[in-house]
């Protein structure tokens, strides 16, 4: 039986994980044994365990419980302890998801240990080299023997960086998990209720990336346009302890009074309310397309994005963090037709099993 070891660490890739988990458990587990290391990267159980608990993944055997401090250090101290494990259990793979230090950290330890690497959403470029998570993502491709690709445009990437071995176009498996969630959200949440909202009444919003959190003068304008969405939508704010802290610490609390801010909320919530949105402005890669599968208009705050796909489709308006393109963007009409099948037609993981699983 091939183990294959599980590397996440933030909350897109307990998203991620699941769809794949789900199907390895269903379909192989006669030859394929999955373990899971959480590195803590998400220590906050809402943020965390959580997610584990809806999205029926397994508990991870291993939770290193390495979080805060700067890049360098995490990324070095999950590699350390990542390691620790890979020599213990000695997998045929190593999988990871994404673009966080976790990510990075797994890919490394791994390709140090000669462990083959497989990247699920490999080739994915915002081609901004400021942004850790582009750093992440361009260095895990390069030690990765297995790169599973979400879109055309991912391969495209990734052959113009003059990769041509160990290239899959699977599909995303955020598509797989979102037609999966769809309906099961809507039935077991009841955030709708206890918000006291209704379907198309209201604005959601997210905001964590480190370029905006980490400029007063980006947040600033973040907030001021939330503010002003405010005085015609009712705009609800699920705010990250980092991000709550950050705009303590700039004075900009005040800017908050007319936002209605919630806890970090669990997946089935969370998917729950991007559903019942008459739009959603985030920073957020995975919430961009969440909204894209469910039809919701979406306005990213960033000056760039790896999901081009959502942009050309008219159903997402990049509008960095400038205060008067995002009120603008809340009336942007979206076209009649949405095509998702750009990311897949729901069956990435099952693609993804079984070529590690025939390797």
């Amino acid at each position: 039986m091939k183990k294959i070891i599980t590397i996440v660490g933030a909350r897109p890739q307990f998203i991620k994980a699941s769809a794949v988990s789900r199907v390895i458990r269903q379909n192989y587990s006669d030859s394929l044994n999955e373990i899971i290391i959480h590195t803590g990267q998400h220590y906050d159980s809402n943020m965390s365990q959580v997610f584990f608990d809806e999205l029926q993944i397994p508990l991870p055997k291993y939770n290193l419980s390495i979080a805060g401090g700067l890049h360098g250090a995490m990324t070095g101290r999950m590699m350390e302890s990542i390691e620790k494990v890979l020599c213990e259990e000695k997998p045929e793979w190593v999988l990871i998801y994404g673009d966080t230090n976790s990510t990075l950290a797994g890919a490394l330890a791994a390709a140090k240990l000669n462990i083959p690497v497989a990247h699920i959403e490999a080739g994915l470029r915002s081609f901004n080299m400021r942004m850790p998570e582009e750093v992440n993502r361009i260095l895990a491709d390069r030690v990765s023997k297995l790169l599973f690709c979400p879109t055309h445009a991912a391969v495209a990437n990734l052959r113009k960086e003059g990769v041509d071995k160990g290239i899959h176009h699977v599909g995303d498996v955020m598509y797989d998990v979102a037609l999966f969630y769809k309906e099961l959200s809507l039935n077991k949440s009841n955030i709708m209720q206890r918000l006291q909202v209704e379907t198309g009444q209201f604005v959601l919003a997210t905001c964590h990336r480190a370029e905006n959190t980490d400029s007063t003068q980006r947040m600033s304008q973040i907030l001021k346009a939330l503010s002003k969405i405010s005085e015609r939508h009712k705009v609800l704010l699920p705010l990250h302890p980092r991000t709550r802290k950050i705009i303590h610490d700039y004075g900009l609390d005040k800017m908050l009074e007319s936002i209605e801010i919630l806890e970090p909320l669990s997946f089935l919530d969370m998917i729950a309310l991007e559903q019942s949105a008459c739009a959603i402005v985030t920073d957020s890669g995975g919430v961009q397309k969440e909204a894209f599968f469910y039809g919701v208009p979406c306005i990213t705050m960033r000056d760039e994005t790896e999901w081009t796909e959502t942009i050309s489709s008219g159903w997402n308006t990049l509008a960095g963090a400038d205060s008067e393109k995002i009120v603008e963007a809340i009336s942007k009409p979206c076209p009649a037709i949405r095509d998702a099948g750009a990311y897949g037609d729901g069956h990435a993981a099952v693609r993804i099993v079984d070529i590690m699983n025939g390797y």
